[in-house]
């Protein structure tokens, strides 16, 4: 397969109103399996939150990274993705979270290093533009000189690539750290480990509005690639919310490794 460019797609925006973390989930999914099948034109999906959440890799520990005791007295539900990474702590207005559905050719016959600064590339020119010098910080994470901005997961599967990302604007740093066991001792040795590394977040690198910043990401994105705002279609919500309920929502999904 020839590796494609950015330019050679038709890409799609989705910045639609705040879902649930499980619908959040599903929607990658389907979103994946849409754009492989050649249903959907290649797609950068601008989250909104309508609930906290706790969300692990595809093959992360779930005693190992969440205090489910905690998790359960902030009100914060948890749950697994199909890609890999590390754990992320959202809370609705301190994070921001997209992810791109794109077909295989745009990563073909590059390493997962690379084709996550590929896919890294676009986000960095948007932080410089808003004054941050941010860098890739192989294997998955944005960083800049004051420590980390963001953490990417990816996947490959049907003829498409999944690359999400989810960056820091406001943390509350407490609750974090009672709900993620970053830096505690592990209750076993199964599963991704997560590593504890310094936050520092978007709002005080920039004293912007998170749906500033957002809007110059999304406005760098269209200026680099082309971008056509687009909506999610009736029956990808249908099969997104069937998925959410029946998967993504079932202890036996979350605890898929214990």
């Amino acid at each position: 397969m020839n590796r494609t460019a950015w330019h050679e797609h038709e890409w799609q925006l989705i910045h639609a109103g705040a879902q649930s973390p499980s619908m959040h989930m599903a929607l990658d999914e389907v979103l994946t399996t849409e754009v492989a099948s050649g249903r959907r034109k290649p797609t950068l999906r601008v989250w909104e939150w309508a609930s906290p959440a706790v969300v692990i890799g595809r093959h992360q520990s779930l005693r190992n990274e969440v205090d489910s005791d905690a998790a359960r007295r902030h009100g914060i539900e948890v749950v697994r993705r199909i890609s890999g990474g590390g754990a992320m702590f959202i809370e609705p207005g301190n994070t921001i979270t997209y992810s791109i559905c794109a077909p295989m050719s745009l990563v073909a016959g590059l390493s997962f290093q690379e084709s996550y600064q590929l896919m890294d590339s676009w986000v960095i020119d948007a932080l410089a533009v808003l004054g941050i010098h941010a860098s890739y910080q192989p294997l998955n994470d944005i960083t800049s000189p004051a420590g980390k901005i963001a953490g990417a997961a990816q996947t490959r599967r049907g003829g498409a690539v999944l690359h999400h990302v989810t960056m820091a604007y406001d943390i509350d740093s407490t609750k974090m750290l009672e709900v993620l066991r970053i830096g505690r001792e592990k209750l076993s040795d199964k599963g991704t480990l997560s590593a504890a590394k310094r936050v520092d977040p978007l709002r005080s690198q920039t004293g912007l509005p998170r749906e500033t910043i957002i809007k110059r990401m999304i406005e760098t994105f269209r200026l680099k690639h082309g971008l056509s705002d687009d909506r999610l279609g009736a029956e990808e919500l249908a099969l997104a919310e069937q998925l959410a309920g029946q998967k993504f929502s079932s202890p036996e999904w979350t605890a898929a490794v214990p």
